[in-house]
């Protein structure tokens, strides 16, 4: 069974291209969330396996925070999805313990080894 993967990017040209992406590689996405407050209730009603989450998310919390908050009420592995490479930024995100990170702009097998990984450290 392929693993169930959320999306969480507030571009929505990046979201659907991720999810093509990902559909082609046989995962299953349950939805897009894009911001916040929509990827915390995606998240208890779809419980997906693994979350991708745009680490500079919009609105009135960044991906760092949202991550934080689902890891505490989900515990479900995050991938940060970033094409910032700030080193203040990753710091913060690495107070999440996330699973790995895919750089923006997307390369499949960058995606495949990041899932992998996290599906392999999640067991």
């Amino acid at each position: 069974m392929s693993s169930k993967i959320l999306i969480v990017e507030d571009e929505i040209i990046i979201a659907i291209d991720l999810k093509i992406r990902l559909e082609d590689l046989g995962y299953y996405v349950p939805g897009i969330a894009v911001n916040g407050r929509d990827a915390i209730k995606k998240t208890g009603e779809k419980n997906p396996d693994i979350i991708l989450m745009d680490i500079l998310l919009n609105g009135d919390k960044d991906g760092i925070e949202v991550a934080q908050q689902i890891r505490n009420q989900y515990n479900i592995p995050i991938i940060y999805l970033t094409g910032n490479q700030n080193d203040s930024v990753i710091e913060r995100a690495e107070t999440t313990e996330p699973y790995g990170y895919i750089n923006k702009p997307f390369d499949n097998n960058e995606i495949e080894n990041a899932i992998q990984l996290a599906v392999s450290k999640n067991k």
